[in-house]
């Protein structure tokens, strides 16, 4: 049974022994993959339960100064992703001042050795964890040695020579290369979650959008070409804003999707939004009427982008990709209806 767990301190969770895999695991990109599947695979073949371990939030998050550094991924997000690659049991560990106090060593003895009964444990190259970040692979494995328990590293993972790196993909997501970004991840960039009631906004302006609260600060903001999945057998072509809406004094960051020639009521439902090209950066505009002007220009431009025309029905999608977060609509969705009758989702 798959569990998830945030604190070091407790009762053994798994007494027969585990097989640990240590990283922020921010986008679950390649190189993250190559990790988490090493200990499936080594965890499956020492017949113990495979165990990942996070933390929530980010270190780098915590000791920011100022403005938190942008993140690619949820936490909800990442531990479905990491089930998903087989992990039995996350341990989503609470960063907080207590946690930033505890040494390496102490680190070792009471998460990996006491609670969680490790034996192997895997990191990325180069990870340091603990106070100070005075754990590495060195500590791990002279500990293990004096433990019972063996540490190992992966080798960094390249890709047509380039090093894969959460770092690399958020500058390639703010300079709008996607394509190049996806191919670092596996697979398109995509933000997932259940959709929420804005201030239907939208509905006034003829753009209904379906929105998603994203919690953190993203990776990156403007109007973008998307696609939807979710809704229906094929991703749905829109257009997106992903921003705080400095025209309508929003603050915190919001994800908006308008779906072309929707119908269907989207609130609850659990939709991934695949960017595919970035239109422009998020403005502020004099009045609702120069917004209102712009977004028809925006989504002129995404319908083009995405061969989409005028009308979704005949249009060339890709296959759905993704983290299979989307599922069968609860009601048909009706394409091809005028976008001006749209079930408002804003």
């Amino acid at each position: 049974m798959s569990r998830l767990f945030r604190d070091v301190e407790g009762g053994v969770l798994f007494p027969q022994g585990s097989v640990v895999c240590i990283g922020a695991f921010d986008g679950l990109h390649r190189g993250h993959r190559t990790l988490v599947r090493h200990a499936v695979a080594r965890a499956r073949a020492v017949g113990v339960p495979a165990v990942a371990l996070a933390f929530e939030p980010l270190p780098r998050e915590f000791f920011a100064r100022g403005a938190p550094p942008p993140r690619l991924m949820l936490a909800r997000d990442k531990v479905a992703s990491l089930r998903g690659l087989g992990i039995d049991s996350v341990g989503l560990l609470r960063f907080d001042a207590k946690m930033a106090a505890i040494t390496a060593a102490d680190f070792v003895r009471d998460m990996l050795v006491r609670r969680l009964g490790v034996r192997e444990v895997w990191i990325g190259p180069g990870f340091h964890f603990g106070n100070r970040r005075g754990g590495d692979l060195a500590l791990l494995q002279a500990m293990g040695a004096e433990l019972g328990f063996g540490a190992g590293e992966i080798a960094p993972v390249h890709l047509d020579g380039e090093r894969i790196s959460s770092t690399r993909i958020r500058e390639l997501l703010v300079a709008g290369e996607f394509a190049h970004a996806g191919e670092l991840l596996g697979r398109p960039y995509a933000i997932g979650g259940r959709v929420v009631r804005g201030r239907q906004l939208g509905r006034t302006l003829g753009f209904p959008t379906a929105n998603l609260r994203f919690p953190k600060t993203p990776a990156l903001s403007g109007i973008y070409a998307t696609r939807v999945h979710g809704v229906a057998e094929q991703p749905w072509p829109s257009v997106s804003s992903f921003g705080t809406r400095p025209t309508v004094q929003g603050v915190e960051p919001l994800l908006e999707a308008h779906l072309f020639d929707f119908q269907g009521d989207l609130y609850g439902r659990h939709i991934e939004v695949e960017f595919v090209a970035k239109l422009r950066d998020e403005e502020k505009f004099d009045s609702l009427d120069a917004l209102t002007e712009q977004m028809q220009r925006d989504a002129q431009q995404a319908r083009r982008i995405l061969g989409d025309g005028a009308n979704p029905c005949g249009s060339p999608h890709l296959s759905r990709t993704g983290n299979g977060a989307g599922t069968p609509p609860q009601q048909p969705a009706q394409p091809c209806a005028d976008s001006s009758t749209t079930a408002a989702q804003r």
